[in-house]
């Protein structure tokens, strides 16, 4: 990602990833739709409920292994290959280690959780039944995300995308199953989850160490784990996983408030925010982009490269944020119609309409913050990386509570474009300023010297 032109490098990266978080969003949604039609808003609102929670321990991995994979990807950029097999298994045998610590978190945790978010008594069984399967099998989803992190680090975005299509594909299947023709409801659900994710991390697995001779480990190998290296990721990993953990945390505060307000605006939240997240993938996608690409420049020693990136990316957002903001305003009602029958639950689908007219219209802030964010990370500016995202998540949280003294439940949507713009603003500024370019862990001039 070193060589040729900027836009090109990250279009032809970007893609595939955008095609895999696309489908990642769209089995997310088929699970909301599929009890949604089959089970009833209470169901679509128990789903929505677990999902903030199952996000807490997903948000530990995503973190660590994208913070993992900056390191790999600078370690690549370099051209040093036996660092970058060194990495890629010590950050194997971390995370598979804290993925065993959160399921069994996860499992004992769960009740006492959703007793604090003031989940309704009419639907807490059904979220502890979920939440139970999910952290039980979360060792696959752990295994997918670093595997998948691991590939794309080393310039691979194709991969993920084929197994997460397989992966898609057996869920939609088994959610069907499991909840039209069994009647395994929220329960259903998960198991349809965990195992389309057990296929997808095992078909990850042998493609990688099949492929990839570099990254074939054996018993012997057992001695590569290097402490030294493990430092230095988790000088990275750990600041990315207590972001992405205290915006979960976020998350479930605010999820706490909108529970505040019954199954109805739990509903609508729920099918509201699955299409936002469908939505802003582009955005999120490119920042995942933009990361790998600054991270492997930063690492060949080519800052100003990282520049022309970035203003390929910002053309490239604003543009796709306008179009998203159309779509989605002009479509709202059509497409909360996909979660449930609109004529039975039209008190469910107005207030859900009102969350998509929102934020759909300030969406180029979130592609702006998305995009500041990608550079920051992908330079090792992590401390400010992480004051950037404190910044989104402690906004959304006290705006959310604040006005909703003031607009009752209509705080929680307002609430989200207002944080996009302190976190864009503190981003855009940092960028500006230069002082990311002397963050990488590892450079060119590094190799030279060891050479």
């Amino acid at each position: 990602m070193s060589t040729g032109k900027p836009g090109k490098v990250l279009l032809g990266f970007a893609f595939p990833m955008l095609l895999g978080n696309l489908f990642q969003q769209f089995y997310n949604m088929v699970d909301s739709m599929v009890v949604g039609n089959y089970e009833g808003p209470n169901a679509l609102a128990a789903v929505g409920s677990s999902f903030s929670i199952m996000m807490l321990a997903m948000c530990v991995i995503i973190g660590l292994t994208n913070g993992f994979s900056v390191v790999i990807s600078q370690y690549f950029g370099a051209g040093k290959m036996q660092e970058v097999r060194r990495s890629v298994f010590t950050s194997l045998v971390f995370v598979l280690c804290v993925a065993v610590v959160l399921s069994v978190a996860g499992i004992a945790l769960t009740r006492p959780i959703l007793e604090l978010m003031q989940t309704p008594k009419e639907i807490i069984d059904s979220c502890a039944s979920y939440l139970m399967i999910i952290f039980g099998g979360m060792v696959f989803t752990c295994l997918y995300n670093v595997f998948s992190a691991i590939l794309r680090a080393l310039g691979d975005s194709k991969t993920p995308l084929y197994t997460l299509i397989l992966s898609t594909i057996i869920n939609i299947v088994l959610d069907i199953y499991f909840v039209a023709s069994l009647g395994m409801s929220v329960a259903g659900v998960a198991w349809a989850t965990i195992i389309a994710q057990a296929v997808s991390a095992f078909a990850c697995l042998i493609y990688t160490m099949k492929r990839e001779p570099m990254l074939r480990f054996t018993r012997k190998d057992k001695g590569m784990f290097d402490k030294e290296i493990l430092k230095t990721m988790i000088k990275y990993g750990l600041p990315s996983a207590l972001q992405q953990s205290i915006v979960s945390v976020g998350m479930l505060a605010v999820q706490g408030l909108v529970n505040s307000f019954g199954p109805t605006v739990m509903a609508a939240f729920t099918s509201g925010n699955k299409i936002d997240s469908f939505a802003t993938i582009p955005m999120m996608t490119m920042n995942m982009a933009l990361s790998t690409y600054t991270a492997q420049n930063m690492g060949a020693g080519k800052p100003e490269r990282v520049k022309e990136g970035y203003r390929f990316s910002i053309r490239f957002t604003l543009v796709f944020c306008l179009a998203l903001t159309a779509i989605i305003y002009f479509t709202g009602p059509m497409l909360l119609g996909l979660f449930m029958d609109g004529t039975a639950n039209a008190d469910v689908i107005r207030v859900g309409t009102e969350f998509l007219d929102v934020v759909c219209i300030f969406y180029f802030l979130f592609g702006l913050m998305q995009n500041s964010f990608g550079i920051l990370r992908g330079s090792g500016d992590m401390q400010f990386f992480m004051l950037c995202t404190f910044l989104n998540l402690g906004t959304r949280v006290v705006a959310s509570y604040t006005l909703s003294m003031f607009i009752g439940y209509h705080a929680i949507w307002w609430a989200m474009p207002i944080s996009w713009g302190v976190a864009a603003l503190t981003g855009t500024l940092r960028y500006l300023s230069g002082k990311w370019k002397d963050k990488a862990a590892v450079t060119a001039e590094e190799t030279a010297v060891e050479m």
